[in-house]
């Protein structure tokens, strides 16, 4: 399967005179993207002001908000105020995304003999596993009230998913289910 590019993002932070380690004073922003949750340092066009949370378009066709893109970015290169607000983005794309999650819930399998994509969500064991395993059997999930009313276990799974993202974009993860695997710098390959 061809991996599909984002063509929408959401704003994190916006620096109207970019960051002051940099040479060249041009606005940027960090943004998030909505499909694959890819961190993005992007540059702003000059009259363009951006919110957080904002929604820009970073297709390939023409931007209104954003000049170019600079490139991918790691969790350790988002400013204070872009992880601030990580969390409240990312837990909104979710609940946008319900239908996507709600499928994930309806399919995920085994990853090994002994585990199951499911347990990589935090909070989810073997008796959750158990539960979500024998009710989506009977009936698959339909959205996320109806995933609570029949696991009543599991809280919050719209914020069981934000905190697997995040740890995912953290890097703290073996497996990456929801975001791309963050970049790494060549002398971390070499160790």
């Amino acid at each position: 399967m061809i991996p599909r590019k984002e063509e929408f993002a959401l704003v994190l932070d916006f620096l109207p005179h970019g960051k002051s380690s940099e040479a060249t004073k041009e606005p940027v922003s960090q943004v998030i993207g909505e499909l694959n949750f890819t961190l993005l340092e992007v540059v702003t066009r000059t009259e363009v002001q951006l919110l957080q949370g904002q929604r820009v378009y970073i297709g390939r066709d023409e931007r209104k908000e954003i000049d170019h893109i600079k490139g991918r970015i790691n969790y350790v290169d988002l400013t204070s105020s872009s992880q601030k607000a990580l969390h409240d983005v990312v837990h909104e794309i979710v609940n946008k995304r319900e239908v996507d999650f709600v499928a994930f819930l309806n399919r995920a399998g085994p990853i090994s003999i002994r585990s199951h994509m499911l347990e990589l969500l935090p909070g989810i064991g073997k008796k959750h596993l158990d539960a979500i395993m024998s009710t989506r059997t009977a009936k698959v999930f339909d959205s996320f009230v109806d995933f609570h009313s029949r696991v009543p276990h599991v809280t919050s799974i719209d914020e069981v998913f934000t905190q697997r993202i995040i740890e995912e974009l953290r890097g703290e993860s073996k497996y990456y289910l929801f975001a791309k695997e963050p970049k790494r710098e060549e002398s971390e390959w070499n160790r």
